[in-house]
């Protein structure tokens, strides 16, 4: 049975939320809260936005393998053999994912090739730890920016390698298979 004073209710409670949200994020306010057209948005999606914002403004920016209790310390690549690496490797790798650290972009990598990567660059790497559940942090493993070369030998589709010729005016690096298939943990939803 439909109740209007709890729609209602639920509506002012919303709208308090939302001057509440406002208020706190005042002071970081910049473009980014001008470029949604919350006349668009229900209140309550607003309000969802609008915290996921100050959540992000209010996140600590910590090196990765302080995340984890007790920090996420591996050994060093050259101490290990190829068995022993491959364990730690896949049990670093579901570490990650259970932080929400989804790593994009691997089977052109070997296993150490993918630890050293992790060891050197990922678990030292500053980043904002979200605590949110809908936030995953994506790693693009294709090297320093976004190596185009091993993109496009590796993982991009026709469509992509053809605007990509077209844009740039370039020959494009011969397509290889993926020496390294791996099923890595994937953020729930995507392909």
């Amino acid at each position: 049975m439909y109740n209007p004073q709890s729609f209602q209710s639920d509506e002012v409670d919303q709208l308090l939320r939302n001057a509440e949200l406002r208020d706190e994020l005042e002071r970081y306010v910049d473009e980014s809260i001008t470029c949604v057209n919350v006349h668009q948005l229900t209140v309550a999606a607003e309000n969802e936005f609008l915290a996921s914002m100050l959540a992000w403004e209010q996140a600590p920016i910590v090196p990765i393998y302080r995340w984890f209790e007790p920090e996420l310390r591996l050994p060093r690549p050259d101490a290990l053999n190829d068995g022993s690496l491959h364990t730690i490797l896949v049990d670093v790798l579901r570490k990650l994912h259970q932080k929400r650290i989804v790593l994009d972009f691997t089977e052109h990598l070997s296993d150490r090739e993918l630890y050293c990567l992790i060891y050197r660059d990922i678990l030292p790497a500053r980043e904002k730890k979200l605590d949110q559940v809908c936030n995953y942090l994506h790693w693009d493993c294709t090297g320093p920016s976004g190596d185009p070369d091993v993109w496009l030998t590796y993982y991009a589709s026709d469509e992509e390698r053809d605007e990509w010729a077209d844009l740039y005016d370039q020959p494009l690096p011969e397509r290889q298979s993926l020496p390294y298939p791996r099923k890595l943990p994937r953020e729930p939803g995507a392909g």
